[in-house]
C-alpha cells in the first residue's frame, strides 16, 4: 500500500444514523440528509455521494491530463456516474460506470485523456481492483 508523502486535505464529517441518517462537514458546508436508496425518504445516499465525489475528480483529472497534453478540454465536458450497490452471495457490493462527454475532441484524443485520467484520479486508483469499473466515451 502506498503511504501519503504530504496531506493536502483532510475531510472530517459526522454521521448519524446510518443510511437513514444525517452527515455534516466540520465546516458546514455539507449537512445532508441521508434515506436508503429505492426509498422515497428525503435525503439522497452513499452511492449519489460517492458518484458525485468520483465524478467530480474524474472531471479535474482530465483537466490536468489535458493541461499535459497541452488540449483544451471543450466548456461542456461531463462525466455522467453510475454507482450500482448490488449482491453476491449474499454480500453487499459496489460496481460502477463513469460515462465521460468530451464533444469536438477526436476519439484518440479524448479516449488518451480518460484513460490517462483513470490512472491518476485518486477514486480510480482507490476502486481499481476492488469493485468492477467501466470507463466509457459516449
Amino acid at each position: 500500500m502506498t503511504q501519503l508523502e504530504k496531506v493536502l486535505y483532510t475531510a472530517h464529517t459526522h454521521t448519524t444514523g446510518g443510511r437513514d441518517g444525517t452527515a455534516r462537514s466540520s465546516d458546514g458546508r455539507l449537512d445532508v440528509k441521508l434515506s436508503s436508496p429505492g426509498t422515497s425518504g428525503p435525503g439522497t445516499n452513499p452511492e449519489q455521494l460517492f458518484a458525485a465525489g468520483w465524478s467530480a475528480c474524474f472531471l479535474s483529472a482530465m483537466g490536468v491530463v489535458a493541461s499535459q497534453m497541452k488540449v483544451a478540454l471543450p466548456s461542456d465536458r461531463a462525466v455522467d456516474a453510475e454507482v450500482d450497490l448490488g449482491t453476491t452471495d449474499g454480500a453487499y457490493l459496489l460496481s460502477a460506470r463513469l460515462n465521460v462527454s468530451l464533444h469536438g475532441l477526436e476519439r484518440e484524443v479524448a479516449q488518451a485523456i480518460i484513460d490517462a485520467a483513470h490512472q491518476i484520479c485518486p477514486y480510480s486508483k482507490a476502486t481499481r481492483g476492488n469493485i468492477d469499473v467501466q470507463i466509457n466515451l459516449v
